[in-house]
């Protein structure tokens, strides 16, 4: 008889345990163990698939999330990583990719799935797509597979790809400059390039810590250069990510910001404001300015995924962060 697949759901809150308030707007429920019940009653056969526990980390519209949270979440997978074949966190979608981003640069070792999902709709509404998700997230998670992903909908996206591209679409996410991982049809098929669980007893090393106090600026017609310089002069800001036009195209009149961030040593890293693009800095003299004045291409990288790496690399290893960005996705 084959041994019982055990899950760990680390709950997060989010749209799939929210209520309807008099007003109607949607909240979570302010007890966390109705918000809990909640989520078991989406589908109560889901011990069929695996038998599981819930470890509460946050009952919280996920708008509210915080690297605070994202430790929490860490250090809960390790210490209960030996116990479980695999985890689910119920999560709101607004920042599940940022959750996932920062699981897959913190996280290392990683030989079993971690699995994030939610709901569009509230998961106690009939047409809710709250069910669907979690039991396809339960079955992802004892699948042969290693790796932190979303499940929404029909697709399966590596963590560290996965944008929201949709605020009402029932497949709300996708994957940025890469295929999905995997689809759910009638079957759950992989691609072959997914990595393959680890089979034998297996430690994780995590690294715990971000640093939040970076800066998000969309470049836009006429924008005026002294914005950015007078960010400089505000000693909290650790880095900034600069979403540019195109292949990483900045206007003319930004050389002085650069020269300034780099005499601070702030990093600046410039990513494309294209959902599907990547950095080209070089074809272009607009770009190949900032780059020798210093700045830091973010390639084919999703915005979640640079700012993990960033907020990350300013706590671990404020020196590399250049190295970091270049590394290849997790």
């Amino acid at each position: 008889m084959n041994e019982r697949k055990r899950v760990l759901v680390l709950f997060c809150g989010g749209t799939i345990v929210m209520e309807e308030k008099p007003d109607g707007s949607l909240a979570v429920p302010e007890d966390k163990d109705s918000a809990i019940e909640i989520l078991r009653n989406c589908e109560p056969k889901l011990t069929t698939i695996a038998d599981y526990d819930i470890e509460f980390i946050a009952n919280i519209d996920s708008t509210n999330i915080t690297p605070a949270d994202w430790d929490r979440i860490i250090m809960k997978i390790k210490e209960k990583y030996r116990e479980y074949d695999g985890f689910v966190i119920t999560h709101g979608t607004d920042t599940m990719a940022y959750t996932a981003a920062a699981l897959s640069v913190a996280i290392n070792g990683l030989g079993k799935p971690v699995v994030l999902t939610g709901s569009q709709i509230p998961g106690g509404r009939i047409e809710s797509d709250a069910r669907r998700n979690l039991v396809n997230a339960f079955r992802l998670a004892i699948m042969d597979i290693a790796g932190v992903f979303i499940v929404f909908d029909e697709r399966i996206i590596l963590g560290s790809r996965a944008t929201k591209a949709s605020e009402s679409r029932l497949d709300a996410f996708q994957s940025v400059n890469s295929e999905d991982a995997g689809e759910i049809s009638i079957d759950i098929k992989m691609k072959d390039w997914v990595k393959k669980r680890i089979r034998e007893t297996h430690d994780i090393e995590v690294s715990p810590g971000f640093e939040s106090d970076i800066f998000v600026y969309t470049l836009s017609p006429g924008c005026d250069p002294n914005d950015l310089e007078f960010l400089l002069n505000n000693e909290e800001i650790k880095g900034i990510i600069i979403r540019a036009y195109g292949t990483g195209n900045i206007p003319y009149g930004f050389e002085s910001f650069f020269k300034k961030a780099r005499a601070r040593n702030l990093p600046v890293i410039v990513t494309s404001q294209c959902l599907h693009g990547k950095t080209l800095m070089h074809l272009y003299d607009v770009g190949r300015k900032a780059l020798e004045l210093g700045a830091i291409e973010g390639h084919e990288q999703s915005l979640e995924i640079l700012c993990a790496k960033l907020m990350w690399g300013l706590r671990h290893c404020p020196d590399r962060i250049e190295e970091l960005i270049n590394a290849e996705n997790y």
